[in-house]
This record gives structure tokens, sequence and C-alpha cells, in this order.
């Protein structure tokens, strides 16, 4: 056994390879599927060589120039009338479509990136052919090839559509998306634009976007924290209460909470809106019973900043506490009850084991999902889009309301007025950013991490 161990444990350079091996061997350096063809795996050497073929003629014909014209995004910024001597007439030259421009240059560098991938794949391929010939062993035939991808290799075979899927769908629309915020692609520059370095995070961060940008990343956090922090309590408080020993026909009352759920989340928050209009019904019924003498703004272009954002907050709880109560009681239906009677032997009251017994046992499972649900808050566009449209707007804000949040500026940047996409594509990267840190901070310090 020792033997076969350090026998398989001898592998080859892809010197000696180059150095040793057949005429074959030599030329998939350079001719990928030569090694392959030679050993009759028709299937890949066929595969790799039409690979190469086809990305040589495409690199020739559209990816150097597609590569090329990343550095400039395109030579003609302005729409231009110029002198055609061959016709002997004026023509109006149009600018360079940049955003298409952009996105082939950045298809032709992964699809480059893809092919080196391919080329060590077919270098890989070659030296194990070549170390099983040396050693005189048996090399895969065609067939044996053809039935390891649905045998030992199936989850090559199973990854292979999904990650080109990620790659198209993906992978080049982040990058796409990235690469504007280098650029100066707004109103001013719809079609032809250029590269700008980082000016585009300059007035995010500290230019004329700066005076929105850091209150309303303030009142994302604060919503973020609140949104997360009230659904899970209270959630937790409605599990409790329900699965309490007197409380009769719980599943009814799970089945009315979870119907709130279950209703899509837009025609609630369109309800809602409809609900706590200026003229809505909220008003009118505390109008008739005598609570209020006139109508309150709470959600319109007149509300007061701090009466929107509490009634988003309680809405969100109307919304989100059936999803933190449903997970509660699954929690709490399979703790530990002799802890629990224990406690009360030793005297402890319902508060005392909420306190050291049920929440804690409750938080360590859900840490994971409250982290998930702080981010999901963070980037929460349905409830503060549908309800309030970001309303009051406010006049110290550029492009957003007292209300919006980062994803919902980002949204009014992009499709409102002002139609800065470079600033929009800075946002997304920010929001990431900021999304990444907290929930890696947070995780790190939740038990479920430092007991995994």
């Amino acid at each position: 056994m020792f033997k076969k161990k350090k026998h398989a444990a001898v592998k080859a350079t892809f010197r000696e390879v180059w150095s040793k091996g057949s005429i074959a061997t030599k030329l998939s350096f350079f001719i990928m599927g030569s090694n392959a063809l030679e050993n009759k795996q028709w299937v890949k050497g066929l595969t790799l060589l039409l690979a190469e073929v086809a990305f040589i003629i495409w690199f020739i014909f559209s990816g150097i120039s597609a590569i090329s014209m990343l550095t400039t995004l395109g030579e003609n910024k302005t729409k231009k009338v110029v002198y055609d001597s061959a016709q002997g007439v004026y023509i109006t030259k149009q600018p360079s479509n940049s955003v298409l421009i952009l996105l082939f240059g950045l298809l032709a560098v992964i699809i480059c990136i893809a092919m080196i991938y391919l080329y060590i794949v077919n270098l890989r391929s070659t030296r194990k052919n070549y170390v099983l010939s040396r050693d005189g062993k048996h090399i895969l035939s065609n067939k044996e090839e053809l039935a390891s991808l649905f045998d030992s290799r199936l989850h090559d075979t199973l990854m292979a559509f999904p990650i080109l899927g990620i790659l198209c769908f993906t992978i080049l629309p982040t990058i796409f998306m990235i690469s504007m915020a280098f650029t100066n692609y707004d109103r001013q520059h719809p079609i032809a634009f250029s590269w700008t370095g980082f000016q585009a995070f300059g007035s995010v961060i500290s230019g004329d976007l700066s005076g929105t940008f850091f209150p309303v990343l303030g009142w994302t956090i604060v919503w973020a924290i609140a949104a997360t922090a009230t659904t899970f309590f209270f959630g937790v408080l409605l599990a409790l209460l329900i699965e309490s020993k007197g409380i009769k026909h719980k599943g009814f009352w799970r089945t009315i909470f979870v119907i709130v759920w279950a209703v899509p989340q837009f025609v609630s928050l369109l309800m809602m809106a409809q609900f706590l209009d200026y003229q809505g019904a909220l008003n009118n019924i505390l109008m008739n019973i005598g609570m209020i003498a006139h109508p309150i703004h709470f959600i319109d272009s007149q509300a007061s900043p701090l009466v929107a954002r509490i009634t988003v907050i309680i809405v969100n709880m109307w919304i989100g506490i059936p999803v933190s109560m449903l997970v509660s009681t699954a929690i709490i239906q399979n703790l530990p009850t002799d802890q629990i009677e224990a406690a009360k032997m030793d005297g402890a009251n319902a508060m005392q084991i909420f306190k050291s017994i049920t929440f804690p046992q409750i938080l360590f499972v859900m840490a994971p999902s409250l982290i998930q649900q702080f981010i999901g808050n963070i980037n929460n566009f349905n409830v503060i889009y549908l309800l309030t449209g970001g309303a009051p707007m406010n006049n110290r804000y550029n492009g957003a309301g007292s209300t919006d949040l980062l994803v919902t500026w980002l949204y009014n940047l992009t499709f409102g007025q002002e139609q800065r996409y470079n600033a929009s594509a800075v946002l997304g990267i920010l929001i990431f950013i900021i999304s990444a840190v907290f929930s890696l901070l947070a995780y790190r310090h939740t038990n479920a991490f430092k007991e995994g």
C-alpha cells in the first residue's frame, strides 16, 4: 500500500511533459486537444480544438476591437456634421454608443479569461495523460470519458449550465454596474461617456450628493435596526402568547396571522397606503370616534418626517411579525422542557424563564436569520416605495425624500429627473460594502459562529 501511494504521488512538471512528451503532447501547448485526439478521446479533443479555433477567429475579427475600445469607450463623444467627399454631401455622424462598447468590451474580457481557464484545463488533461502513459497505466477511452461525465464527474456536468448562467446573468451585469461608477454616465452624457476615475465616488461621499447620502444612510441604518428588532421581538411575544397553555384553538390564531403574510406584499402595502391616506379610512374612523378634530398626514407629501418614519416602521411590523412568529413557534415547540420545569421548581417566574431560557435559545437559533433580515431591510425597496414613495420630500436632499432608503434613492437617481447613472452605480457599490461589513461583523459575534 505504501508503494502505491508513493508511486501515485509521482507527478510530472509541465517542463517534463514538454521535453519528454510525444509530438501531439507538445502540440497541445499550442493546439488544444492534440493530446486528447492522439489518445482517441474524440469528444474532448474536438471540443478543445474547435473552442480554440472559434476563439482565434472571434479574437481577430471582433475581440481585439472590443477590448481596445474599452480604453476610450468610443472616439465620437458628440454628434457631428461632417462632409462626405465620396457622396459630396454633409452627413450627421452620431456619437459612439458607450453603453454597448462597455458591455461588449467586458464580455470580451470575460471570454478571454474563460479561454485562459480552458487552456489550463487542456494542459492539465495533457499532463494527466502523459503521466498515465509514462507509468504504463490505462488512459480513458472516448467512451469512458463520456461515461465519467455522468459518474465520477457528474458534479462537473451538473454545474456547467449554472456556472454559464451565473457568468451571463450575474457576473457580467455586476461588473458592468461597477464599471459605470467610474464614468460620467448621466443625463448630460446619455449615449457617449468617458472614464472619470473616482469622480462619481467623490460626488456621493464629499461632493454635491454628500448632503443627501449621509442623512439617507443614517435613516437606512435606523430603519434596518428598528424594522428587524420590532418584527423579531413582537413575533417572539406573539408566538409565546399563542403557545401559552391558556390559549385555545392555537392553529386558528396562527392561520389568521399567516394570512397577512400570505397576501402578496405589494397588495398589502397598496391597501395600507389607501388606509393611511389623508382622506383614508383611518382618519375617518379617528374623526368619527372623536379622537382627532382634523385628519392626520401620515405618509403623504405634507406629513411630518418623524410621523412618516414611525408609520412605515409600524406597517412593516404588521407585515413582518407573522414570519418571526412562525419561526419562533417552531423553536418554542422544540425547547427542552426539563430546563423550564427545573426553573419553575427553583421559583423562577415567567419573565425570568423568558429572559434566561426561552429568549437566549430563540436568539441563538435565529441569529443568522436576523442578520439576513437586517440586510434585507437595508434593501427593502417595496415598503418605502409602495407606501410613501419617499415622501415627505426634503428640499435639502438631492432626489430623495425623508423616508427614502439608499436603495430607493438609487432608484430615483436612475429613473427620476436626475438620471445620474454613475452615482447610482456608486450607491450600489456602497450598499454592497455596507451590507457585507455589517453581516460579517454581526455573524462573527453570534454564538452560532463561535460554537460552529
